[in-house]
């Protein structure tokens, strides 16, 4: 009789991802004492101890490292051929995944969610937010069906097609009140150096996690979001590259202040990116829908006229 279930397999991923039972919990929409019988019964039924306890924290056992790397590509096999078996029965996705960049939002997109549910009222739609990398690994992985805006080349191996948006710029900025802004050459590394930069989280769980903009032992603060990068800076607490559109309406009001460094930051290719090989009727109607969306202009837009960046 078959001990491992994938339910088993998807519990231990989010402990490990989450680092306790809790975090698992509440990811997975379950009370932590589930969780903690779950991997209790699993690790009895094996008789391995997978996850070594210390306090609320715990870590995987070189043993429950193992099962999980192989048990990582079991869940990744399961959940695309959930996709493909829906796909195949209903023409139009019963979920589709919109996962997006940090700097847009999906009320950029309210006009096409309306226009959307018009024709595909039975398919449940949903948006993620990605970062670097993880927009590229939840398509490959199949957590996202279709990327706006992702950033740069995406990772060796293909299996995914790509339609450019355009290009974003940056500018390195800061708060009024922090030192370099009281530099009025151009920043060199020694300057940098001396600072701490503000980066934004790799949301990749699998991929080699991606820095950009980062100097080998500069004293980083690592944010978990664009936004919270965005107010981190005004808030002075440390320096960095950030969107020119993002940044535009807090420069104008004085909040930030640009400074020009030796090195910058060369202007990111943005993306739609979908899987190679996909036929659902709503990736067609998105692809079909957006490619008439000038994306960049958009987005210019909806700061020019005041909108400052929010969570909502």
């Amino acid at each position: 009789m078959l001990k491992l279930s994938l339910d088993s397999l998807l519990v231990m991923d989010a402990i490990d991802r989450g680092g306790s039972f809790a975090a698992a919990a509440k990811e997975l929409f379950r009370v932590p004492s589930t969780i903690s019988y779950a991997v209790a019964r699993l690790e009895e039924d094996l008789a391995v101890e997978l996850f070594v306890r210390s306090g609320p924290r715990v870590e995987l056992t070189e043993a429950g490292r193992a099962l999980l790397a192989e048990g990582r590509e079991l869940l990744l096999a399961a959940h695309r051929l959930e996709h493909k078996v829906r796909r195949v029965a209903r023409g139009w996705e019963g979920e589709f995944t919109i996962a997006l960049e940090g700097l847009f939002s999906p009320a950029m997109l309210a006009d096409e969610i309306r226009a959307f549910y018009d024709v595909a009222d039975s398919t449940r739609l949903r948006f993620t937010h990605e970062a670097l990398s993880g927009g590229w690994e939840a398509l490959v992985d199949g957590r996202a069906d279709l990327v706006v805006g992702a950033a740069g080349d995406g990772p060796a191996g293909g299996g995914y097609v790509v339609e450019p948006v355009g290009q974003l710029h940056f500018v390195f900025a800061v708060a009024p009140s922090h030192p370099l802004a009281r530099i009025e050459r151009p920043l060199n590394r020694e300057d940098l150096l001396r600072h701490r930069i503000v980066s934004v989280a790799d949301s990749a769980r699998r991929l080699p996690p991606r820095t950009v903009g980062l100097l080998m032992g500069q004293d980083t603060l690592t944010a978990p979001s664009l936004i919270d990068k965005f107010e981190l800076q005004l808030a002075g607490v440390g320096a960095g590259f950030l969107p020119e559109p993002w940044a535009r309406s807090a420069i104008a009001d004085g909040l930030l202040v640009v400074r020009e460094v030796v090195e910058p930051r060369p202007p990111e290719r943005l993306h739609l990116a979908c899987r190679s090989g996909e036929q659902g009727a709503a990736l067609a109607w998105w692809l079909q829908r957006l490619r008439a969306t000038d994306l960049m202009s958009r987005l210019a837009a909806r700061f020019t006229s005041g909108v400052m960046p929010s969570r909502t």
